[in-house]
């Protein structure tokens, strides 16, 4: 397939925070962009004021930035399309979009995690709805929305089973202070930015337990493990998970509270449910739903996963989080 020209427009289907900061670095460099939101009110708001104030404050809209509340209008208006909305809303909006979708169209995505009915990753939830003539991408890596909004240097990975798409969509990211890798694993792209929301809870569960950096460490090592195993018994290759969409994200969101997740983990150690927890943090906590779709894909694929059983037990079954600690401390001695 040919690639979009550089100067042709991409959309951008999702204006929360992420979203937001997506929209804002691929106008940067003066290239059509087009930023929708499901929310009039919300959107009305983006187009008055030039930034979202709502989730992303003080990161201004470049002027090749154009806001869109008509859905169809904006599906319409471009060949490539980046959707930026929580797992959970990720098959009814490739349902909404998928009638009006152009010829030669090509979809990319930054959603993370697996879908909680299905336990599928969202690449196996768009061929679904869209079929597999349409050219696919995954965004991911290492970042926060608000350093990217901010310009602040970044790196992330750009994953597609085409090579011509996902550089195509990694030049149009990459500029000043931004830069974007590339790769063709998908599956383990996927399940790198599904599982580390997991994971981040049960940092902030141990950091607000006052457990301390060794603690810390040994949570995000072993969680590594626990990635690395899941994803290759889903067919994902071992190495990706050695990189920014491993590795780099996990180490990210399990020590910076700009985590949501690590947040909510938080709140957790300190008493909160997890209903009260959610509420206080007033934004989606990923890793809350997530922790239930990997606990059922483990449970399917027989695979072990220690540290995101016992999040798993903390968030959905009510479990202390001291004895979830107590329970992964008592367990057999083996190899490492």
């Amino acid at each position: 397939m040919s690639a979009a020209p550089a100067s042709s427009t991409c959309v951008v289907l999702g204006a929360g925070s992420w979203g937001t900061a997506l929209a804002i670095q691929l106008a940067r460099l003066s290239r059509p962009t087009v930023l929708w939101g499901r929310d009039p009110a919300h959107v009305a708001a983006l187009a008055r004021q030039r930034s979202n104030e709502r989730y992303l404050p003080q990161a201004e809209f470049p002027d090749s930035l154009r806001i869109e509340a008509d859905l169809v209008a904006a599906v319409r208006s471009a060949p490539d399309l980046l959707i930026s909305v929580p797992s959970h809303a990720l098959r009814s909006l490739l349902e909404e979009i998928a009638p009006h979708l152009a010829g030669g169209a090509r979809v990319s995505w930054a959603t993370k995690g697996f879908e909680l009915a299905s336990g599928l990753l969202p690449h196996e939830v768009v061929t679904q709805v869209l079929g597999e003539r349409v050219p696919t991408a995954v965004v991911s890596g290492p970042t926060f929305a608000k350093e990217v909004g901010a310009g602040l240097p970044t790196a992330m990975t750009v994953a597609a089973s085409d090579a011509t798409f996902a550089n195509d969509l990694a030049l149009r990211l990459s500029g000043v202070n931004f830069r974007a890798y590339t790769s063709t694993d998908m599956v383990g792209v996927e399940t790198g930015g599904a599982i580390k929301n997991v994971l981040a809870i049960g940092a902030g569960i141990s950091d607000g337990l006052g457990f301390g950096a060794n603690t810390r460490i040994a949570l995000i090592t072993r969680g590594l493990v626990e990635m690395t195993r899941l994803g290759v018994a889903l067919g994902a290759n071992k190495d990706t998970f050695m990189g920014l969409a491993g590795l780099g994200d996990l180490v990210l969101t399990c020590t910076d509270n700009q985590s949501r997740n690590r947040r909510f983990g938080l709140a957790l150690a300190s008493g909160s449910t997890a209903a009260a927890a959610q509420k206080s943090i007033g934004q989606v906590v990923e890793g809350m739903q997530a922790s239930r779709a990997v606990r059922d894909v483990a449970t399917r694929l027989s695979v072990e996963m220690p540290i995101c059983e016992q999040v798993y037990r903390v968030v959905h079954e009510g479990a202390s989080p001291k004895d979830a600690v107590k329970e992964l401390m008592s367990r057999a001695l083996k190899p490492e």
